[in-house]
């Protein structure tokens, strides 16, 4: 009888035993999907995808670059360049760029449906922040370095609004990434506009309203509902590579200049004068017959005199 008390005890407690395991491992499981929700995959963009920028009603560009393709979205939308360089294709509401806006907006509601991790206020100076959902209840207005750390396969997503209204305003804002993070792996939800100024901005903007680019660069998709409007902006599609530098025009204008004004036996000087005026002169588009005006004012009297001379 002792015997059997002491076996039937010795089960008692490893059936206990099993019990808090199994306990302790649901409990776990309970606790899993905070941990999956920093590891969330990207959202679905379909065609648009294949955007730089993207927007519903207009896109209006002026004194940028854009690698990758653009595109108005709703039927008679229009792009309107001036001194706009688009290294991609063009579409202005036709059947490609419809498609790639009805997937965009897909996309749009069911980011909005992505529930969040950390809620965010203040703006983001100096802050790192690991793979994960990020949420402003309202207006984000961002300045300084947020810097996003992560391997190479995680996934950021920013929802600004998320009450239902609030705007994501950036001002001398830049994204850095690090530890191998992809900025085509980071995702700003909006619900009305995006306005970004002399900011470098990473990531793929899907906002709810018009976005508004002035100065600085973007390396992601810019995506909007309403109206985007790029203003001296330099924008580097997701998988188009870095930034390009920005083009030396007074240095090139130099080289043909002491090429069509200059003797052979003159070249090193003409290269040193190349070297001393056009050091730092770095001239837009626009800007390419001003920086030949100027050269030409400077070196008018030098020029006339060696002239004389011969």
């Amino acid at each position: 009888m002792k015997s059997f008390l002491m076996i039937r005890t010795h089960t008692h407690h490893r059936l206990t035993e099993k019990l808090v395991s199994i306990t302790l491992f649901s409990l776990l499981l309970s606790a899993a999907p905070f941990h999956v929700a920093f590891a969330q995959t990207a959202p679905a963009l379909g065609s648009a995808a294949n955007f730089a920028v993207l927007a519903g009603p207009a896109v209006t560009c002026t004194d940028s670059t854009i690698t990758g393709d653009v595109g108005s979205g709703l039927t008679g939308s229009t792009v309107t360049q001036t001194n706009c360089t688009i290294n991609g294709t063009l579409r202005q509401g036709d059947a490609t760029a419809i498609t790639a806006y009805s997937n965009f907006l897909s996309a749009y509601d069911s980011l909005a449906l992505e529930p969040c991790d950390v809620t965010l206020t203040g703006p983001l100076t100096g802050v790192t922040l690991t793979p994960g959902v990020y949420c402003f209840d309202a207006a984000a207005t961002l300045t300084g370095q947020l810097t996003l750390d992560g391997p190479a396969n995680g996934i950021w997503i920013f929802k600004i609004g998320t009450l239902g209204t609030g705007a994501l305003t950036g001002t001398n804002f830049s994204v850095v990434m690090s530890g191998g993070g992809q900025s085509c792996n980071v995702y700003w939800w909006v619900a009305e506009a995006a306005t970004m100024t002399t900011s470098n901005f990473q990531g793929n903007i899907l906002a709810g309203m018009a976005t508004t680019f002035t100065g600085g660069s973007l390396i992601g998709r810019d995506l909007a509902q309403a109206a985007a409007t790029l203003t001296g902006v330099t924008v580097s599609a997701c998988g188009s590579g870095p930034i390009p530098p920005p083009k030396d025009y007074c240095k090139n204008y130099c080289k043909d200049y002491c090429k069509e004004y200059w003797e052979d036996h003159d070249k090193y000087h003409c290269k040193d004068h190349e070297k001393d005026y056009c050091k730092g002169h770095y001239c837009t588009d626009h800007d390419k017959n001003q920086c030949k005006d100027d050269d030409k004012d400077h070196d008018k009297g030098h020029d006339k005199d060696h002239n004389d001379r011969r």
